[in-house]
């Protein structure tokens, strides 16, 4: 298997199929971190991300000059353009499947653990929007998407102790804030 340095090198060269290569093998991490920095709700946009930060990759990839790891110098691109899109598509309602629309219809009224289930969850989620995208994006990736430490410094393009003291601040400054509004003990 080829390295990504071989194949950024084809690719530069005009090698449609080691760019293809470089796609495949990066595309799922791609869309990974663009999820992880829009949320859950917006996969679609998340896809359309991908899709434009490899569009900005082919167009660019001459000048890519090796200072950096191929994956970190991607990831950064994908880290910008996520956060460019979620800051344009702040405003926009989430996508919710149909059949979610259907069961929360049909769905009776809840018992008070659950309203209070549901408070608390709308609470940390307002919680994580207020936190810097870095944090936002290093709680999203470890705790939605099960993704390791060495894969969330990877991703964020920083070392592995950078992303374990991303985690610990933003999970400080959860505490306190749910801790604010009633939601934790001391």
């Amino acid at each position: 298997m080829e390295s990504d340095s071989e194949l950024v090198r084809r690719a530069q060269r005009g090698d449609h199929q080691a760019f293809a290569g470089l796609v495949g093998r990066h595309s799922a991490s791609v869309f990974r971190l663009a999820l992880s920095i829009m949320g859950r709700e917006f996969v679609p946009e998340a896809e359309d991300v991908t899709q434009e930060v490899f569009l900005k990759v082919h167009d660019s990839i001459r000048s890519f000059r090796g200072d950096a790891e191929f994956s970190t110098w991607l990831y950064r691109i994908a880290f910008n353009q996520a956060v460019n899109v979620k800051s344009r598509a702040r405003y926009q309602s989430p996508h919710v499947a149909t059949a979610d629309l259907d069961r929360e219809a049909a769905r009776e009224l809840g018992t008070h653990q659950q309203v209070e289930e549901s408070l608390r969850d709308l609470a940390l989620a307002e919680c994580i929007r207020t936190l810097p995208e870095v944090y936002q994006s290093a709680l999203r990736l470890y705790y939605w998407m099960g993704a390791g430490v060495a894969e969330v410094a990877d991703l964020l393009g920083v070392p592995e102790g950078t992303a374990k003291s991303y985690l610990y601040r933003a999970r400080q400054l959860l505490s306190a804030m749910l801790m604010q509004r009633g939601y934790c003990d001391e």
